[in-house]
């Protein structure tokens, strides 16, 4: 279907796998360090005496002018080496975080299958499937980035090392709905030409 999506994120960056859980297993401190795509997080529910359940809301934004309304639950937690949560909202999935040591570097893997609910990525998917893939692309590479800043500032030995640390990147704030338009009428105008050329084709016209 149109709508559904998967997603293999791969990122390698220095430190332990328990460092890289407790930063990516605390989703309230994500607009602190990742801002370039989580805007705002609020707790619906705490976590279990085993640390399962916890579910918070939400909002996020990638580079397009459109942000996404979504709930997160933990459903399974391998710690340090890894933690899975099922999301509800905007689009409906299932992400499944993966930690693996090696040497001084750890090497993560996000699957993240899901699919689309918002009325506008469901309905103009067919379309802009890729302009929305290449959203999600550009959000983990932010995340990325911002993950190994993070690291990087939690390591720090004193304020004055801390203070040398790049702040991580921030949300895009230019209006990108040109460029969205334009990629929707250039998409729209290829499909009726095909489908055009394929009904003269079924009717014999040239």
């Amino acid at each position: 279907m149109s709508s559904q999506y998967a997603f293999v994120t791969r990122w390698r960056v220095e430190g332990t796998c328990g460092e890289v859980a407790d930063v990516l297993g605390d989703p309230l401190e994500l607009p602190r360090w990742w801002p370039s795509v989580y805007l705002h997080v609020e707790e619906l529910r705490p976590p279990d005496a085993n640390g399962l359940g916890r579910r918070v809301r939400l909002l996020t934004k990638g580079w397009l002018p459109y942000t996404l309304t979504w709930e997160s639950e933990l459903v399974e937690s391998r710690y340090p080496h890894g933690l899975a949560l099922v999301a509800r909202g905007d689009f409906d999935g299932r992400g499944v975080w993966t930690f693996e040591q090696d040497g001084a570097w750890v090497d993560i893997t996000y699957d993240w299958r899901l699919s689309a609910e918002k009325p506008l990525l469901r309905s103009l998917s067919f379309l802009l499937k890729p302009l929305f893939e290449a959203n999600h692309r550009w959000a983990m590479a932010r995340g990325e980035e911002s993950l190994k800043l993070e690291l990087a500032r939690r390591r720090a030995t004193s304020d004055a090392l801390r203070a040398i640390i790049p702040a991580p990147p921030g949300p895009v704030t230019y209006a990108g709905a040109a460029l969205v338009g334009a990629v929707a009428v250039g998409a729209g105008l290829a499909y009726l030409m095909l489908r055009s050329r394929h009904r003269k084709k079924k009717t014999g016209k040239k």
